[in-house]
């Protein structure tokens, strides 16, 4: 079988982390990657599940809580920072 080289790129720390993770169970980066295109090969998908589970942080009910209280800071509702002793 001829063999090709595939590049990556990728952020250095997830590489390093790869790496390691490799290491610890016995195998190199190359043969991982090996494992994981003939999984999606013989499995027609992706070996693992990919979501778009939503960031609660971004919900209706907390963009408006936010749009509120940029509200109330921008109409002057805010603490002024003359009143605010710093800790002692």
């Amino acid at each position: 079988m001829a063999q090709t080289t595939f590049s990556v790129r990728m952020d250095s720390e997830i590489k390093k982390q790869f790496d390691d993770f490799c290491e610890k169970v016995g195998m190199s980066t190359t043969t991982a990657f090996n494992l994981f295109a003939r999984a999606v090969l013989r499995e027609r998908r992706l070996p693992f599940e990919v979501s778009t589970v939503a960031d609660p942080f971004y919900s209706e009910s907390n963009l408006a809580h936010l749009r509120r209280g940029i509200a109330a800071l921008n109409s002057g509702m805010g603490i002024e920072r003359d009143t605010v002793k710093a800790p002692e």
